[in-house]
């Protein structure tokens, strides 16, 4: 849960990759800077923000039981 963020943004550029940089063929590196220009302009334009799916009392759970066997090793 604490990389859920992370998750997002590298599902981001994995869709930038498949779906705009990997066939494309770039003759210069301001083509290849239009080519991400327009797809993050494309992106904006559907966005759809972060939801958070994960149930906040069973983290808070997770994290007392990790305490808890942190504490019983020293």
């Amino acid at each position: 849960t604490s990389c859920s963020w992370l998750n997002a943004v590298e599902g981001f550029f994995a869709r930038l990759s498949k779906r705009r940089l990997k066939r494309g063929v770039f003759h210069s590196l301001v083509d290849l800077q239009a080519a991400i220009n327009r797809f993050v302009a494309e992106h904006k334009q559907k966005p759809r923000p972060f939801v958070w799916t994960a149930d906040p009392d069973r983290i808070i759970e997770a994290v007392k039981r990790g305490h808890q066997e942190l504490d019983s090793l020293h």
